[in-house]
């Protein structure tokens, strides 16, 4: 069964391992101090506009999902939400965790007010690209660009 929660600094270990093995294709190959991880996740926690959602299976994170709400000063002064980092253990796949966690974030930027959810991915699989579509996201309303810093 799984449950869906905000991160907490105790799982700063298990997000690594979560984002670094099933989620970065070239993840940083020097060790990333933890302490500074469980720092950053405080902060997270700290900032009503910030929710990192994680999905936990018997103790163990397995799936997570990052948005953010943006103040705006257009659309009635309505904020947006922005979805990072949506990725599941490899071993999780296809029982539509992910997909609950996607439905979790919209909640959360519906009930904050937000008038739309934007999202970026990498990748290129159909099935990943179906899976968004499904979630309700389409391709066709906006044009991407990135600048990479």
């Amino acid at each position: 069964m799984l449950k869906i929660r905000e991160a907490t600094p105790d799982d700063a270990e298990l997000l690594y391992n979560l984002y670094n093995n099933h989620l970065i294709k070239n993840p940083p190959k020097e060790t990333q101090n933890m302490q500074e991880w469980k720092e950053k996740i405080s902060k997270f926690s700290a900032n009503p506009l910030y929710h990192l959602l994680v999905g936990e299976v018997e103790n163990s994170v397995v799936s997570s999902v990052t948005i953010v709400i943006v103040e705006n000063l257009t659309h009635n002064q309505r904020p947006y939400a922005l979805i990072e980092n949506v990725v599941t253990h490899k071993n999780f796949r296809g029982k539509q965790y992910a997909t609950a966690l996607m439905h979790k974030a919209e909640e959360l930027a519906k009930s904050l007010n937000c008038y739309k959810i934007m999202l970026l991915t990498g990748a290129k699989e159909a099935k990943t690209l179906y899976f968004y579509e499904n979630c309700g996201y389409n391709s066709n309303d906006k044009t991407a660009f990135i600048k990479w810093l």
